[in-house]
């Protein structure tokens, strides 16, 4: 087990005197059989008329805030300290029938995964570049492929910080050869579902080591829906299995939908942003 204390910041400041609409957070972990919130607080200022707590259509956890008076700025603080288990993420079996690609769902399964499998129409672009990875007619592991995609990523495009909002299309990061974690996860989606894997995006933090006083980050992945393992993370911005030292947060099915602070305001344009994410390990 390791425990971490997660420190989230994010503050705005407005060019004058603005009235809040109601505002979204996802900012607490998803709690599961691996990972557990011990303990958990939540500042804001101004302080809010009302904040409701629910669990999203994906079980994410989605605080909604209300206001009641103008401001000229907003700070929301939160502060969670979580026990996190999964620290042996390649000891899982996978069902005989998926061992190897290409493989079906069965149809009960394919009836609840259908939205995270379905694609779309595919670019030639995309399907070149998952052809230089998987030719018809060959037999892998799963997981393998899998794992080759994500190290393909890894090693074949460049990481670039973006602070701009959005999320590159797999077409424009296979353009570029440069992109975000947002940018490679949306591009191991993907390519995941062009081969029929059910895949999903996560929006987390990651402690990054080697000590406890380096800050963390937010950070975001791809989950795949492997059968007797469950839905198993990879990280093609690190091109590897995801594990202890990755919290997730929200899951969705597209990149788009997750931010941790979503909002709007009516006032004068503009505002400055500053956020800042401490994750410390604490055992």
């Amino acid at each position: 087990m390791k425990t971490f204390n997660i420190r989230h910041s994010t503050w705005y400041g407005f060019n004058g005197e603005v009235t809040l609409e109601p505002h979204r957070l996802r900012l607490r972990p998803r709690e599961d059989h691996d990972l557990r919130i011990a303990s958990s607080r939540l500042d804001i200022s101004p302080q809010p008329q009302d904040v409701r707590w629910y669990r999203d259509v994906e079980n994410n956890s989605v605080a909604i805030l209300t206001f009641d008076k103008p401001c000229t700025e907003l700070e929301i603080l939160s502060e969670v300290q979580i026990q996190q288990y999964d620290q042996a993420p390649l000891d899982f079996l996978v069902e005989a029938y998926a061992v190897h690609y290409p493989f079906r769902y069965t149809d009960d399964d394919y009836e609840v995964l259908r939205p995270f499998v379905e694609r779309g129409e595919v670019s030639d672009a995309l399907r070149s570049w998952v052809g230089q990875l998987w030719r018809q007619g060959e037999t892998i592991q799963s997981y393998t492929l899998l794992k080759r995609i994500c190290s393909a990523i890894k090693e074949r495009f460049a990481y670039q910080v973006r602070e701009e909002p959005g999320v590159q299309s797999p077409e424009q990061t296979l353009s570029l050869g440069s992109g975000s974690c947002r940018d490679f996860a949306n591009l191991f989606m993907a390519a995941a579902r062009h081969l029929g894997f059910a895949a999903r995006f996560v929006s987390g933090y990651m402690f990054v080591p080697p000590g406890p006083e380096l800050f963390g980050t937010t950070h975001a992945w791809a989950e795949v829906y492997i059968p007797g393992a469950g839905w198993k993370g990879f990280d093609p911005t690190g091109g590897e299995l995801v594990g202890a030292d990755h919290i997730p947060v929200a899951v969705a099915r597209s990149a788009e939908s997750v931010p941790p602070v979503e909002g709007a305001f009516t006032g004068p344009e503009g505002a400055q942003l500053k956020v800042g994410v401490w994750v410390r390990l604490l055992d």
